[in-house]
């Protein structure tokens, strides 16, 4: 059985970090971002072309996964990795921020969460215990606790209430684990305040999670704010285990937020924005349904090196995304995560080489 485990190979005046999170399923080099796959498949993309683009780790909900086709589905056709035909590692999001979205449909109390199917209507409930073990049946190498987001406009009283019911999930959840391969993260939350941030911090701390995240954060707050709060709390978590910014963002937030010293990221940007006809490159946004680039013979972006950069023009990817052919969105989403991807890349090497942040800047473009 591999235990998973986080060693930090080098550091970067600035808070940077190289490491390296080995798993049950394979090592992820950090800082790294991960593709998701929410329902169980990154939308568009194969897992060949994924790992082809460099990904290593790509994540999934399981509150979502729970809802259709279901756990005991997942477990006949040979796990998530199975569902995934993913042979690498994969993180799991509880679902804390799906419950969130889901106002109208839920109920919280100390115990847990009652619910109502955002697919079918159907009442059901489930508690910290209950989603670590869903995630242990779906056989991950890095789960999330349960925890509680509130928006960015929400009182005092509504930001300490659910941090102190996060951090009571949180306790629960660790002793409710049984598989040790699996590796449990708690999930800091405290809203805007500082004082709250440290204390969830450090009451997360005590539990000895194998790493942290920092949730509640892209819910409605200026970039700004953001980045404040993430500046704050990543210097309260353990340097010796692996930092978490969950929802996180533009390649400008990448190498942001991996300045600061966070290792994992994810976001749904480069699919979802692909599908919509924007790509990312180092010269900025590419909006391809422009009228000018209808008999643009350029690459997307020149320094790329991805399959569609390669083989399509802007003119064509034009022509894709006005007809709403699939294949446009496809080749869209692949390319924004080809970036990305590389952009990690880059900024690791470059924290290898002792170049950092320079090199990294360059991968970024218009982005740094």
């Amino acid at each position: 059985m591999t235990v998973p485990s986080f060693t930090v190979e080098c550091r970067h005046a600035s808070g940077a970090r190289l490491g390296r999170l080995e798993t049950a399923h394979g090592p992820v080099d950090t800082p790294a971002f991960m593709p998701v796959a929410t329902h169980g498949a990154v939308r568009g993309l194969t897992p060949e072309q994924l790992s082809r683009i460099g990904a290593t780790m790509v994540l999934s909900n399981a509150y979502h996964l729970a809802q259709r086709p279901g756990v005991d589905v997942i477990e006949a056709l040979g796990g998530l990795h199975g569902l995934l035909a993913w042979p690498g590692p994969i993180l799991t999001d509880s679902g804390g921020y799906q419950v969130f979205s889901l106002e109208g449909l839920i109920r919280i109390d100390d115990g847990g969460i009652d619910y109502r199917s955002h697919l079918d209507g159907r009442r059901g409930r489930f508690t910290p215990e209950d989603i670590v073990a869903v995630q242990e049946r779906l056989g991950v190498d890095v789960a999330m606790c349960l925890d509680e987001c509130v928006p960015a406009d929400a009182s005092r009283a509504r930001v300490v209430e659910a941090t102190e019911r996060t951090t009571g999930w949180a306790r629960r959840s660790r002793g409710a684990q049984s598989r040790r391969d699996m590796a449990l993260f708690g999930i800091v939350q405290g809203g805007f305040d500082e004082g709250l941030r440290a204390r969830s911090a450090d009451d997360l701390t005590t539990i000895d999670f194998d790493g942290y995240a920092v949730g509640g954060l892209s819910v409605g707050e200026s970039p700004e704010r953001t980045a404040a709060v993430a500046g704050h709390v990543v210097a309260l978590l353990p340097a010796a285990r692996p930092r978490y910014l969950m929802g996180m963002g533009t390649p400008r937030d990448l190498l942001t937020f991996a300045t600061m010293g966070y290792d994992l990221f994810d976001c749904v940007l480069p699919t979802r924005n692909g599908r919509n006809g924007m790509l990312f490159t180092r010269e900025g946004k590419v909006m391809i349904r422009n009228a000018r680039y209808a008999r643009d013979c350029r690459p997307v972006d020149e320094h790329c090196s991805c399959y569609t950069c390669a083989t399509y023009t802007r003119g064509v990817l034009r022509h894709l995304a006005m007809s709403k052919e699939m294949l446009g969105a496809q080749l869209a989403s692949l390319h924004n995560l080809h970036f990305y991807t590389t952009l990690m890349t880059e900024i690791r090497a470059a924290l290898r080489e002792g170049t950092f942040p320079e090199r990294a800047r360059v991968a970024a473009g218009a982005w740094a």
